[in-house]
C-alpha cells in the first residue's frame, strides 16, 4: 500500500480513537488523559498495534500541543495579574513547592539518576493538573465554595511558576558544561524578563497589532505571531513552550478572548496527540520495573498536597471541612507533569524517567477526583471518632455549621479582592 495511504489511514485511526475514548471519558465523568496516554502505549513500540507512518507528524503534532496548551494558558492572564499573584500569594507558592518538589528530587536521586533529572521529576511531582482540577470543581459544585480562590491562587503561582522552571530545565538538559550551562540559563531568564517587561508596558500596543475584526485573520496572526516566537525561543534554549506562554501573556482584553475562542478546538485536537504520542515513546514493558517508585511518589505526593491545599486554606480563613477539601482538590497532576517529562525524554536524559512519569500521571489523574470527593469526609471521620471536632468558631467563619454544603457558594469567588486570585478554565 502506498506510504501516504498508510498514513491516512493510521493517523485517521489515531484521530477517531481519540474521539471515542474521549466521548467514553466524557459519559462517565473522568478525564481522558489517561486513556489518551494508554492508547499511546497501545500504538507504540512493544504496544497492541505499533505504528510507523504516522509516527513523525504525530511527533510534529505533539510539539504543537505543548505550544497551545502554553499559549492558552498564558491567555488566562495579562502581565499585572501575574506580577500581583506573586506580591500577595508567594507564601503559599513556596510551600508547595517546597512540599511538593522534593520527593520528586529526592526519589531520582534514591533511584541514582542524578541531579538533572532530579530537577525534572521534582517538576513532575510539583504540578498540578489544572484541566483536571477545573473539571472536578465543576462537576463538584464547588466553584463558589470558599476554598476554591485558594485552589485556583495555587494552581496560577504553579502555571507562573513554569516561566521561570522551564528556562532552567531546557538549560540543563541541553547537557552543556557548568560555564556553558550558565550561559544558557542566563540568556533564557533574560530573554523570559525581556518579554514580561515588554508585556507590562507595552502590552496594549501589542494586541492592538494583533487586533483583527475578521477571525480568520486573527487566527493566522496569533498562530503565526506564536509559532515564530516559540521556534526563536528553542533556537535560544528558553523552550518553545515558555515562548508560547509568554506569547500568551503578552496579549490581553478582546485580543485575547478572541484568540482563546479561535485556539481551543486546536488546542485540544493537538494536546491529545501530544498524550499519545508520549504514550508512543514509553514501551509498555518498562512501567512494571517502574510501578512500585511511582506508587510510592503518588502516596507521598498525594499527602503532600493535601498538606499543601490544607495550609493554605488554613492561613485563608477556611474551616477544617474546606481545608480538606482543598487539599484533596489539588491531588490531581495531568498534563504539564507529562510537558515536563516529555522534555527529558526528548533530551534521552534517563530512559526510566519517561515510564515511571507515565505510570504516576496515570495513578493521580484517577486518583485526584476520588481525593477531591472523599477526603473531607474521610477526615471529619476519622476526626470524630477520635475525638477531635473542628472549633465551632472557625466553622462559623466558613459559613458551614450545621452541614456540608456552603452556604457562600451562591456567591462566585473566582476573584477575591486583594488576593489577586483569578479564575482559571
Amino acid at each position: 500500500m502506498h506510504s501516504s495511504a498508510v498514513f491516512l489511514i493510521e493517523f485517521g485511526a489515531i484521530i477517531l480513537a481519540l474521539g471515542l475514548l474521549g466521548r467514553f471519558a466524557g459519559r462517565f465523568q473522568f478525564s481522558p488523559i489517561p486513556l489518551y496516554l494508554l492508547a499511546g502505549l497501545a500504538f507504540g513500540k512493544g504496544g497492541l498495534l505499533p505504528l510507523g507512518a504516522s509516527e513523525d507528524f504525530v511527533a510534529i503534532g505533539a510539539e504543537i500541543g505543548v505550544i497551545l496548551l502554553l499559549l492558552m494558558l498564558g491567555l488566562e492572564y495579562t502581565a499585572s495579574d501575574l506580577l500581583s499573584n506573586l506580591k500577595t500569594q508567594y507564601p503559599a507558592g513556596l510551600v508547595d513547592a517546597a512540599l511538593n518538589a522534593l520527593p520528586g528530587a529526592a526519589m531520582a536521586l534514591l533511584l541514582g539518576w542524578g541531579p538533572v533529572a532530579a530537577v525534572v521529576l521534582a517538576g513532575v511531582t510539583w504540578i498540578s493538573s489544572s484541566g483536571v482540577i477545573a473539571k472536578v470543581l465543576g462537576d463538584l459544585g464547588r466553584l463558589g465554595n470558599r476554598e476554591t480562590p485558594v485552589v485556583l491562587s495555587i494552581l496560577v503561582l504553579e502555571d507562573l511558576s513554569m516561566a521561570v522552571y522551564l528556562p532552567i530545565v531546557t538549560a540543563l538538559l541541553a547537557g552543556a558544561g557548568l560555564a556553558a550551562g550558565s550561559a544558557t540559563l542566563a540568556i533564557a531568564l533574560g530573554v523570559a524578563g525581556l518579554v514580561l517587561l515588554l508585556a507590562v508596558r507595552y502590552g496594549r500596543h501589542i494586541s492592538r497589532f494583533v487586533s483583527s475584526d475578521d477571525p480568520e485573520k486573527l487566527l493566522l496572526v496569533v498562530l503565526g505571531l506564536t509559532l515564530v516566537v516559540a521556534g526563536l525561543a528553542q533556537q535560544l534554549q528558553v523552550s518553545a513552550a515558555v515562548g508560547a506562554f509568554l506569547v500568551g501573556i503578552a496579549l490581553s482584553g478582546e485580543v485575547a478572548e478572541g484568540a482563546h475562542n479561535l485556539l481551543a478546538p486546536l488546542r485540544d485536537l493537538f494536546a491529545a496527540v501530544f498524550f499519545v504520542f508520549f504514550g508512543l515513546h514509553t514501551d509498555p514493558a518498562s512501567i512494571p520495573p517502574v510501578l512500585a517508585p511511582a506508587l510510592t511518589l503518588a502516596v507521598v505526593t498525594a499527602l503532600t498536597k493535601i498538606a499543601t491545599g490544607y495550609w493554605a486554606a488554613r492561613r485563608a480563613g477556611i474551616s477544617a471541612k474546606g481545608r480538606w477539601r482543598a487539599g484533596g482538590t489539588l491531588v490531581a497532576r495531568g498534563e504539564f507533569s507529562i510537558v515536563i517529562a516529555g522534555l527529558a525524554v526528548t533530551a534521552g536524559i534517563e530512559p526510566s524517567l519517561g515510564p515511571l512519569a507515565t505510570a504516576y500521571v496515570l495513578i493521580l489523574v484517577i486518583l485526584g477526583p476520588l481525593t477531591a470527593r472523599y477526603t473531607e469526609p474521610l477526615a471529619t471521620r476519622l476526626t470524630e471518632r477520635l475525638g477531635r471536632r473542628a472549633p465551632r468558631g472557625a466553622a462559623a467563619t466558613d459559613g458551614e455549621a450545621g452541614g456540608e454544603a456552603d452556604p457562600s457558594a451562591d456567591a462566585p469567588h473566582d476573584v477575591v479582592e486583594g488576593q489577586g486570585v483569578v479564575g482559571r478554565p
